[in-house]
């Protein structure tokens, strides 16, 4: 029978470009890997920053893991799954995305190591979920127990998530502020302590030192008072929180007036001045001195205001008039004829002041507030906003301590405990799943064996030392970066909230696993990509 050439067959789109096999594993494990190795510089106490400038010039420097990723935009589809998992560390805790990260690159380059053994990637992914399982557990066991009453161990907790980042200048006072502000919102319910970061409102202003950050009993508003008359300061503040305009409402339906007379024209205003003073004597008369309103209040209105010596101030977002509401105890009212003194919330000074060169309103003297207002400064804009990082990442790390109540000790010490626990636990394993649970194992290592790099010391003098202390059943045994000695990390008080670890551990795990089960990468062709898909360019590395 004659040979006859066979005629290809396209089940797809021109453009369209597909990797299978081997080629697509690969390529997936380059891009997470390339991520990892992105970040990894920044982690621990001597880790570096990133200066991150944008397609209109505007500049970011930052150590923050998750703020790297998200302003480098990404556009490789694995390693877009690589900046999730940062993404999920940031909403969950609010610190250790940069350990998520790079443990999820380790985990990877380990499982590469493994298919080079022909050993088949649904083995690896079984193995990596047995060993993420486990590695909560232990994490769980080793973990020491925090007390709310423990201010001491708290703000150790906090100077760690600082150590290495642009607070660390004032990484005491910061780390007080920030354990008395999450005590301020604790609120107690049946189910037990709750407290949201949200109730700790974040105010930056450019201006003075990192030294000069404050913690006010109350909130801080970017806001001064609309009417030059009002007074700049009240005490024993009755705060009427308004969320409707303080203005004659336009009819609902499209209206006209129709005036012939010029007296009908100025009856006409004095019936809306009237309104608008009406509407001011209800506040009045509610007893307050203090108006904060979410919408628009009118200009005649405002002088009715100053006349009465109220102090007001107009267009306050939603999430600052619901803090108020939380600090000062008021409702916020819709409708004005239902405003009575029991809705009023209470302050002890409500005061405009000038802070560099923008007039704020301070609410402040609260007597038992909710959510509280963290004023951060610092002397540059740059300098500024890396502080608040700073801090953002030490209010969710105290959260996350009080919450689950556990913490464990930090300079690598619960990597290589779990690293050593789960070598152990793989000897019990039958079946190629302990090769994959021994890969995890060593993965962890990434993270000790990093501190050392970025300080500028041997990682394989450093992991010798650590795993012979491991060994001598020191539990919290760790890397002092700055000196290169081994020390008890939790006696030093270098201590991390559990959940980070947790967190971290089974973040990177599962983000790996379904890389790992990813064999074909099909790239669509769009009417405008043209199928266009992060390739990989000479030199074996993925775009991004």
């Amino acid at each position: 029978m004659a040979n006859r050439e066979v005629q290809p067959i396209f089940i797809l789109p021109e453009n369209t470009k597909r990797t299978t096999g081997k080629d697509a594993q690969r390529m997936n494990i380059m891009a997470a890997k390339l991520v990892a190795e992105t970040v990894r510089t920044t982690l621990g106490p001597k880790g570096m920053d990133k200066m991150i400038v944008d397609s209109v010039g505007d500049v970011i420097v930052t150590n923050d893991g998750v703020t790297i990723l998200e302003e480098m935009n990404i556009e490789h589809p694995s390693a877009k799954m690589i900046v999730e998992v940062a993404k999920t560390q940031e909403d969950e805790v609010g610190d250790g995305t940069t350990t998520a990260v790079v443990l999820a690159g380790e985990l990877l380059k380990k499982a590469e190591d493994l298919l080079d053994q022909e050993i088949h990637p649904t083995v690896i992914a079984k193995g990596y979920r047995l060993a993420g399982e486990k590695a909560r557990q232990i994490l769980n066991t080793i973990a020491e127990n925090v007390k709310e009453t423990d201010d001491a161990l708290l703000k150790n907790i906090a100077i760690t998530a600082m150590t290495g980042k642009g607070a660390e200048s004032s990484k005491d006072l910061l780390a007080d502020l920030v354990v008395k502000g999450v005590k301020r919102i604790i609120t107690k319910t049946k189910e037990g302590n709750n407290m949201d970061k949200d109730d700790i409102k974040l105010e930056k202003k450019i201006g003075g030192g990192v030294e000069d950050s404050t913690l006010i009993e109350g909130i801080v508003l970017d806001k001064e008072r609309i009417h030059s008359s009002m007074p700049k300061k009240v005490v024993n503040a009755r705060i009427a929180l308004i969320d409707s305009a303080v203005e004659v409402k336009n009819t609902e339906i499209d209206a006209k007036i129709s005036i012939t007379d010029p007296e009908k024209m100025q009856a006409f205003l004095d019936m809306e001045e009237n309104m608008l003073k009406k509407m001011v004597d209800k506040i009045s008369a509610s007893g307050a001195n203090v108006l904060f309103c979410q919408k628009g209040v009118d200009d005649t209105a405002q002088h009715f205001l100053a006349k009465k010596g109220i102090f007001a101030c107009r267009r306050i977002s939603k999430t600052d008039m619901e803090k108020l509401a939380k600090a000062t105890g008021g409702n916020i009212i819709t409708d004005l004829n239902d405003l009575s003194a029991k809705d009023l919330g209470k302050a002890g000074i409500v005061e405009e002041t000038k802070v560099g060169d923008e007039a704020m309103t301070y609410v402040m003297k609260c007597s038992n507030p909710k959510a509280v207002t963290l004023l951060v400064r610092g002397s540059t804009e740059h300098v500024v906003d890396e502080v608040k990082r700073a801090v953002e990442d030490a209010i969710g790390d105290i959260i996350a301590s009080l919450k689950n109540h556990k913490a464990v000790g930090g300079a690598g010490s619960p990597e290589i405990e779990l690293s050593r626990n789960l070598l152990k636990y793989s000897e019990s394993l039958s079946g190629r799943e302990q090769l994959a649970v021994k890969a995890f194992a060593e993965a962890m290592e990434i993270i000790p064996r990093t501190l050392a790099e970025n300080a500028g010391l041997d990682p394989i003098d450093v992991l010798t030392e650590l795993r012979a202390a491991h060994d001598k059943k020191q539990k919290w045994a760790g890397i002092n970066v700055f000196t290169g000695k081994i020390i008890d990390a939790w006696k030093h008080g270098v201590i991390e909230p559990l959940k980070i670890k947790t967190q971290a551990v089974s973040s990177a795990a599962e983000v790996a696993v379904m890389i790992l089960r990813i064999d074909d990468v099909i790239a669509g062709s769009g009417a405008e990509g043209g199928g266009k898909m992060p390739q990989m360019p000479s030199g074996g590395m993925p775009e991004y």
